[in-house]
């Protein structure tokens, strides 16, 4: 059986939108410098928030699993847009920073490749249509 999702969103008034994910609610405007007011964010960087929470939760999911303990984690996401219109991501590189004690490399290898290949739905969709790379940095406590 397939699972479907469904978003609203509602218009307020000049490019602003209120969206309604499950109950929280996201402002989205676009910058005053085509139009908007910047009260809210613009929908392109949304899909990058949506692949690094996707396999952000991925990673610390299966860490948690492997019984590695991080001490901190983040996940940087950057996105190359095209310069002409329509406007999109062509290139986007992932970059995850883990902090903590004698990090085991080798898992943290494992978990974002879990990730990448077979959890993260955002990543499987934008991997058919825009070059994905990603890279890991250790802070060593």
């Amino acid at each position: 059986m397939l699972n479907k999702e469904i978003v609203s969103t509602e218009w307020l008034n000049n490019l602003a939108f209120k969206a309604d994910i499950k109950g929280h609610k996201i402002m989205l405007d676009a910058e005053s410098n085509v139009g908007g007011e910047n009260r809210g964010i613009p929908p392109k960087p949304l899909m990058l928030l949506s692949l690094g929470g996707c396999t952000a939760m991925d990673v610390i999911s299966i860490l948690k699993k492997m019984r590695v303990d991080v001490e901190k984690f983040n996940v940087k996401v950057e996105g190359d847009l095209t310069s002409e219109h329509p406007k999109y991501f062509y290139k986007i590189h992932v970059i995850y920073e883990f902090t903590g004690k004698n990090l085991p490399m080798d898992k943290l290898q494992k978990a974002i490749n879990l990730s990448e290949e077979r959890y993260c739905g955002v990543s499987a969709v934008y991997k058919k249509v825009i070059e994905l790379t990603s890279e890991i940095k250790v802070i060593e406590t």
